[in-house]
């Protein structure tokens, strides 16, 4: 029952955070934040799952902490993909980071009742005013509040390379149809259409999610979310058959399938716009500008850009979306500091300029966002008929969030060999079993 109240307020939460995103507000991005001074002093962590151009991006967020209070030393420890896995067992090792952002809203609460959180209620006007009640409702458990939700993404997006759609003669596709159609023809043209960061499972289980929920429909989204339909259900089966048309489409990969299974998410994005590119497109969420702007040469508009997941057999627009939630393990004043620093409009503009960033805060200027294209996807989910919370992060995180187990490992499988679906859907419900009965 906990899991499913969480559930039920992330989507109040994220129809929140769609209207933030729409830029109505009038603010100049000068609403509550840390008052720094050099009375706070002393060291303070933060732990997340950013690497690459996003680590560098957090970094320059930090950068603007340590302006504002010259006299705490700040450091971030990159986790990447195994964020849970290496959270887990410094909490259980007692040397927990001060401050760490986690996606997972089930463990957060998971973290809070078993009293390794300290309460942030000392921001809550900070994050009311910046955030709004759903944020604050989504971020509070016992009555108390223990997180807020600092990054936002639309998982819902395709980023391709404009010069080769255009020399293949391909526009971007509003239907699945067209979408498997324009690979074909991207292919024949000489590039391959798809590159697949499948060292990364998250990256599959996002494919996945924009599939099912426009195959099965939200309400069924919502019962696979809590596990109230089998991974065996026929929905499942079916969204699986659709993604094989991808994954099983193996001389249009960059690399293959071998070559995938080896492609960190990184990769995914660059590869598409190196030059020569090595695939058309990338199936990924709005943080791909930040790596596409950061690490090539390729520019908005005339070197990259992007459209929504098509619709299949008619299926209404939808976005599936995330976002990190910023906890704190050790109360410091400069633990506090960094806390309402993090959740003043701010900090969350330096990475917005950035690109690759969707914030949540409702006093962010839309302005802020560095070209039309990335403020598309940001601003995207104010106009989605149909939005649900990444899947895959409401599960137990043995499950649906630990790298090497659970769904990261069995998409990864499901690339090796996407011909077996019966077999893929059983190992996925087997594997759902065992963490719903822990």
């Amino acid at each position: 029952m906990r899991r499913r109240f969480v559930y039920l307020a992330l989507l109040a939460v994220l129809a929140l955070m769609a209207a933030a995103c729409g830029g109505g507000s009038e603010s100049s991005g000068t609403g509550t934040s840390a008052g720094g001074d050099e009375s706070v002093s002393g060291s303070v962590s933060l732990m997340g799952i950013w690497v690459g151009t996003e680590q560098q991006s957090i970094q320059a967020v930090l950068d603007g902490f340590k302006e504002k209070f010259p006299n705490v030393d700040v450091k971030y420890n990159a986790a990447g993909d195994n964020i849970v896995t290496v959270l887990a067992t410094a909490v259980q090792g007692g040397n927990p980071p001060d401050l760490a952002t986690i996606a997972q809203p089930g463990t957060i609460a998971e973290y809070a009742k078993d009293g390794d959180l300290k309460p942030i209620d000392f921001a809550k006007s900070t994050v009311q005013e910046n955030f709004g009640d759903s944020i604050v409702a989504l971020g509070t458990v016992d009555g108390q509040l223990y997180s807020f939700l600092f990054k936002g993404a639309n998982k819902s997006t395709v980023w391709y390379n404009v010069p080769v759609f255009n020399d293949g003669g391909v526009d971007p596709p509003d239907t699945w149809d067209q979408f498997l159609e324009n690979a074909q023809t991207l292919k024949a043209s000489g590039v391959p259409a798809y590159s697949i960061g499948g060292a990364d499972g998250w990256t599959l289980t996002d494919l996945f999610e924009n599939i099912y929920i426009r195959t099965a429909g939200p309400e069924m989204y919502d019962k696979l979310a809590t596990h109230d339909i089998p991974w065996t259900d026929q929905s499942v089966k079916d969204a699986l058959t659709e993604m094989g048309k991808i994954l099983g489409d193996t001389d249009n990969i960059a690399g293959g399938k071998q070559g995938a299974l080896q492609t960190d998410f990184p990769t995914s994005v660059t590869q598409v716009f190196a030059d020569p590119p090595k695939a058309a497109q990338v199936i990924e969420a709005d943080f791909v500008a930040g790596e596409i702007v950061n690490s090539t040469k390729a520019k908005p508009e005339t070197g990259f850009n992007e459209f929504d997941f098509p619709s299949i057999n008619g299926s209404p627009p939808a976005v599936v979306g995330g976002g990190d939630q910023v906890v704190m393990f050790k109360d410091t004043p400069a633990s506090r500091a960094l806390v309402e620093y993090l959740a003043s409009p701010e900090a969350a503009a330096i990475w917005v300029k950035r690109g690759g960033f969707s914030s949540p805060n409702l006093n962010v200027d839309e302005g802020d966002y560095p070209d039309p294209i990335l403020r598309a996807t940001a601003t995207a989910l104010a106009s989605a008929e149909v939005f649900r919370f990444d899947l895959s992060d409401l599960q137990p995180s043995a499950f649906g969030g630990t790298v090497g187990q659970g769904l990261f490992k069995l998409f990864q499988d499901f690339l090796a060999n996407p011909s077996d679906v019966n077999g893929i859907a059983q190992q996925m419900e087997d594997a759902a079993q065992k963490a719903y009965n822990q």
